[in-house]
């Protein structure tokens, strides 16, 4: 049976309620190659998510060849569905020549499920070159979550501005993300604005900003931390008590 016949098979096998040979036809499509791509994409239409995604595990299997097509699938004008599972299927496959396109998603795509299936694709992906779309992502209620939390992953110095004013949010979310991604990336600017945020009402906000106190190692967090030592909640005064060791306090210092 030549690689053409043997696709219609496969094809029909992935929409099978049998999950065994859902993955082993996901497995010979990926073997058969570039052959299968269209017809794959077509099966993002599918209102079967099984069948969606056994389509997506079929294209991740055939690699490289496949991201071509699916960046041009998440181009498609008519169709959310198609979009949002070329924007899964490029982050399981990890290429760089993808973000380009996500980000463009990320910003344009008029369907937020398509948007945070880019955010997702592009945490997978973890390339630099996402920063400056995630940083405009901050600006969108719906999305400032997950791009928060993606900064967080990247920790790239680019975001130290955008995160600071992440730490005054009204999403409580958001703040977590942003205290602790201040931290990771060790910006002497956001000094301040941590401290200020071992005021924040929310318990990890307050934990988080402790934490990235100690990776900044400025002594100038000291006063500031061991106020919170006296805090309602257990975990804060224990990451505040590792903090203030950290940064060379010690009991006797405030005596």
């Amino acid at each position: 049976m030549t690689e053409q016949n043997q696709v219609d098979p496969l094809l029909s096998a992935l929409r099978d309620d049998n999950e065994s040979l859902r993955d082993h036809a996901a497995a010979r499509l990926g073997e058969v190659g570039s052959e299968a791509i269209p017809k794959l994409i077509d099966m993002f239409l599918e209102d079967d998510c099984v069948i969606r995604e056994a389509a997506t595990s079929a294209l991740v299997k055939i690699g490289e060849p496949a991201i071509d097509p699916l960046i041009e699938a998440l181009k498609d004008d008519d169709e959310w569905s198609v979009r949002e599972q070329a924007a899964n299927a490029l982050g399981k496959l990890r290429a760089h020549k993808s973000v380009e396109p996500l980000v463009h998603a990320l910003k344009h795509d008029k369907d937020g499920g398509v948007k945070t299936a880019a955010i997702w694709a592009l945490e997978r992906i973890g390339h630099p070159d996402a920063v400056p779309g995630l940083i405009d992502a901050l600006m969108d209620a719906t999305l400032r979550e997950d791009a928060a939390r993606v900064l967080k992953k990247l920790g790239d110095s680019r975001a130290t501005t955008a995160l600071v004013e992440g730490l005054h949010a009204s999403n409580w979310i958001v703040r977590r993300h942003a205290a602790e991604a201040l931290g990771k990336i060790g910006d002497p600017e956001s000094l301040d604005p941590l401290i200020e945020a071992l005021a924040d009402e929310d318990w990890l906000v307050r934990r988080n900003a402790a934490e990235s106190l100690a990776r900044l190692k400025n002594t100038r967090a000291i006063d500031p931390l061991v106020l919170l030592l006296e805090d309602e909640n257990e975990m804060v005064r224990d990451t505040v008590e590792g903090a203030l060791s950290s940064l060379g306090w010690t009991p006797s210092s405030s005596k």
